[in-house]
């Protein structure tokens, strides 16, 4: 039962909004009481930081599983970060939305737990873009913190717009993202 209210709280939270969803709307929607919810959750909130922690903490993992692995260069470990990032908004899409949408409705508290977390991600990009100076796979010239957010730019907004049944699949976009990233727009 716990899984199955965060699961619909997550598409209530995408499309409704977490201030505009209350936990009446939430225990309607499965045909549950009040004392289901809070048999499982202390709040709306602590279900929101449940949320927020189960998707960061599956990403880091997967992003660091592919770090750890020795055998790809610093290209294809960005490569394969910047699709881990799209391949997971089109598998969690609603989740991503919420994590990136409903942050600033988490108390000082619960971002304290969550944001050194989402540093740790962009940190680990900006070490393989360092790795990829070093072994002289990626250009020097460019700050790697700029690169690194830049990237999470162009990876973090794309829940808004992509569309994982729509003209190009989630490889296509992340084709093109590498593209530009490592080879610009000039001819």
């Amino acid at each position: 039962m716990k899984e199955k209210i965060r699961e619909l709280s997550i598409q209530l939270f995408a499309t409704r909004g977490f201030k505009e969803t209350s936990i009446q709307d939430i225990v309607d929607a499965l045909n549950v009481t009040k004392g289901t919810f809070y048999y499982y959750f202390t709040s709306k909130e602590q279900l929101l930081m449940e949320i927020h922690l189960k998707y960061i903490d599956e990403l880091l993992t997967k992003q660091e599983e592919i770090i750890k692995d020795n055998e790809l260069s610093s290209k294809e470990k960005l490569y394969k970060i910047v699709y881990l990032l799209l391949h997971d908004i089109e598998k969690e899409g609603l989740s991503a939305k919420v994590f990136f949408r409903e942050m600033r409705n988490l108390n000082e508290q619960h971002l304290a737990q969550i944001v050194p977390k989402r540093d740790q991600f962009r940190l680990n990009i900006q070490a393989v873009l360092d790795e990829g100076i070093t072994k002289q796979e990626v250009r020097e010239d460019l700050p790697t913190d700029i690169v690194t957010f830049s990237i999470l730019g162009m990876t973090n907004w794309s829940y808004f717009w992509f569309d994982p049944n729509g003209r190009v699949t989630d490889r296509e976009v992340s084709d093109v993202f590498i593209k530009v990233l490592l080879e610009g727009l000039a001819k």
